[in-house]
């Protein structure tokens, strides 16, 4: 396995295993640039980053009991750095392009209907989907597959209270997340990067998993646009673009069901996705981590933890090989 380097040779965040190298070329030199000025403060590279992004509308509260049992006691990420440093592509390919353009989207009305092996298919409302269960306050930690990662106090409940509203099939084996493809809403389309729209999946397992997360708040209030509202996927334990955004349709499926990731470039973006420090990029190591809002350019990385620290979720995975079914 190669393990590349930043050319000026510091521990820097290597480009997206979904930013396109043409995209990540240009953003490398950029920092390159930054960088040479980091020895009037350690904090330039942050900062160069954080100035480019929006500040989000003032936005409805959503109110939420915590659970503490599920949640960590890690500092939280920065509001202004979970909402404007990310990978949304439907809005651009530059972290800070969601906050700079998803202001575009309409987020009322909005349904998600979920159908295929079920008993009972059903359409919501994201009226319906907040009162379909007590909402909750969970504070997950999130690991990025480019090698950083952030804490979220997310707002949601167990995907489980959903799925069994429809009384899935013994046919039943995985779920399938479409997510919203709308030109007129999302520039980031016309890119062509992937074969819209985003499509997800986890096993029914995964997916009835008490941390699985129907999210549809963050620190307090409902879902920024740039961060997947009205209703997104959260999945703690594997790598974030697993956590589909912005859904319109859940598919449960007798046989798995194929993914935008996946599809665009199997070598390196396998179905399952679990967080694995033993598991490499083909194109950097995944061993350690960047946590993002705390400040230094020389700011020492994170050693990541097998499953993003979740070892409630191993018994999934009992007598898989974790580096075939990555």
């Amino acid at each position: 396995m190669l393990f590349k380097r930043h050319p000026n040779g510091l521990d820097l965040p290597f480009p997206s295993e979904i930013t396109p190298q043409e995209v990540y070329t240009g953003r490398r030199q950029f920092i390159t640039r930054i960088a040479a000025t980091a020895a009037v403060g350690g904090g330039v590279w942050e900062m160069a980053n954080r100035e480019a992004f929006a500040q989000a509308a003032p936005a409805q509260k959503l109110a939420a009991r915590a659970n503490v049992a599920l949640s960590t006691d890690e500092k939280q990420t920065p509001f202004k750095d979970a909402a404007g440093y990310n990978n949304f592509y439907e809005f651009g390919l530059d972290k800070d392009d969601p906050a700079k353009n998803a202001h575009t989207l309409v987020t009322r009305p909005w349904t998600v209907r979920i159908e295929g092996e079920v008993n009972k298919p059903l359409t919501l409302d994201i009226d319906g989907l907040l009162k379909l269960a007590p909402l909750e306050e969970r504070i997950y930690r999130l690991r990025c597959v480019e090698g950083w990662s952030m804490v979220i106090p997310w707002i949601g409940y167990s995907l489980s209270n959903l799925l069994k509203q429809v009384e899935p099939t013994g046919n039943a084996k995985f779920v399938e997340f479409t997510t919203l493809a709308d030109r007129k809403q999302m520039p980031g389309l016309r890119s062509g990067v992937l074969d819209w729209p985003y499509v997800e999946g986890l096993r029914i397992d995964e997916a009835m998993h008490p941390l699985t997360l129907l999210g549809m708040g963050m620190y307090g209030q409902v879902l920024p646009n740039q961060n997947g509202a009205p209703v997104r996927l959260v999945v703690p334990w594997k790598y974030g673009f697993k956590s589909a955004k912005s859904i319109v349709r859940i598919r449960l499926t007798s046989r798995q069901p194929r993914t935008a990731w996946n599809d665009s470039a199997p070598r390196e973006y396998g179905f399952y996705s679990n967080v694995n420090p033993n598991v490499d990029h083909p194109r950097w190591s995944q061993a350690s981590e960047r946590r993002i809002g705390e400040t230094g350019l020389f700011q020492p990385k994170r050693k990541t933890l097998m499953f993003n620290g979740y070892d409630q979720v191993a018994s999934l995975y009992t007598g898989m090989d974790l580096k075939r079914y990555y």
